[in-house]
């Protein structure tokens, strides 16, 4: 049975086994947890599952994105500030480490720390105290730290860009998520939730994904991981015109390849290889209740004009002029009479 997390990401590969092990393990401990992987790979999504499995449950989790607050403004986003600390601090403020008081504070992108700034948060982890700007006061608190980075830490300490007591501080305990190439099993799960999810918002009945479509989408590489997947099933959902899926296809451009030591395949000819073969096992009947076009899920003339657009003919047979593409259904069905 897959393992859910969350409201999207769910999987059942051993990548992501090991990863949600990894979770229930570190879950009731208070230690630090460092969450890598790269970009789109849901690393909040691990942290709060963390701190949804936790002692901590019911306190707060507090979120601070360290590369998107100017470096000027994270120490008083982080440790707050005092009326009068700096120009335009017209009031007293809490930060994010107070605000998480009983809870787990989240710091994403903490590779982008500036570098002036780890020497109090390395304190304030340690000692769990700090003063605001502009105050002398001690603040004590009761914060559980996860850290994320898409970034190589142990790289940015032997540039002395990230501090190595800061590093091992928060690396207590690593967890990598892999990329969603390292764990296509996953992919139709997670489509066809995002169909779901997107269909449910949008109030449209998307009854499945073409099988063709489904092994295109497991054979592309997902550079922007989850996060990217996810925006591409929204989009295909609003743009599907019947109850199957048919996502844009054309918009991915980066295959990988399905094999190893074979190269990478194009849209273009993958979608002509999936096309050919349905027809070759439907005798090359189109239409019909048995034909291509419906077991790849196309109107009939679509699959046609797909047909032609990717040269793809029967054995023997010599091409047809189509007509243009704004004509109307009967020149098409008549086109489609002529090849199949």
């Amino acid at each position: 049975m897959p393992i859910p997390l969350e409201r999207h990401s769910i999987g059942e590969s051993p990548k992501f086994r090991m990863v949600m092990e990894q979770v229930a393990m570190v879950a009731p401990a208070t230690c630090a947890v460092l969450v890598q992987g790269e970009t789109g790979t849901g690393k909040e999504l691990i942290a709060r599952a963390i701190h949804d499995q936790s002692s901590r449950a019911t306190g707060p989790f507090v979120k601070l994105n360290c590369a998107a607050i100017p470096a000027g403004l994270l120490e008083s986003e982080l440790f707050g500030h005092e009326r009068g600390a700096f120009t335009g601090a017209l009031v007293q403020r809490m930060g994010r480490l107070q605000l998480a008081h009983k809870g787990t504070l989240f710091l994403d992108e903490v590779g982008d720390l500036p570098l002036e700034l780890q020497p109090k948060l390395l304190r304030a982890l340690q000692e769990q105290e700090f003063e605001r700007l502009g105050s002398s006061q001690t603040i004590r608190v009761d914060v559980r730290i996860v850290a994320a980075t898409n970034q190589n830490l142990v790289s940015m300490v032997n540039e002395r860009r990230f501090r190595a007591d800061l590093y091992y501080r928060l690396n207590v305990f690593p967890i990598l998520l892999p990329p969603l190439r390292e764990r296509a099993q996953d992919i139709p799960l997670l489509v066809n939730g995002f169909v779901r999810e997107f269909a449910g918002a949008m109030n449209k009945e998307i009854e499945g994904v073409p099988d063709n479509v489904m092994e295109i989408l497991r054979s592309h590489d997902w550079p922007g991981n989850i996060r990217e997947l996810r925006n591409f099933i929204e989009r295909a959902v609003l743009v599907s015109p019947g109850r199957l899926l048919q996502p844009p296809l054309k918009d991915l451009t980066r295959m990988a390849p399905s094999e190893a030591g074979k190269p990478v395949q194009t849209l273009a000819e993958m979608e002509r290889v999936f096309i050919s073969e349905t027809l070759k096992t439907t005798n090359w009947v189109v239409g019909g209740r048995s034909g291509a076009a419906a077991k790849l899920g196309l109107p009939r003339t679509t699959l046609i004009a797909r047909m032609h657009k990717l040269g793809i003919l029967r054995e023997n047979s010599s091409p047809a002029v189509p007509p243009p593409a704004e004509a109307g259904d009967d020149k098409w069905e008549a086109y489609a009479e002529s090849v199949g």
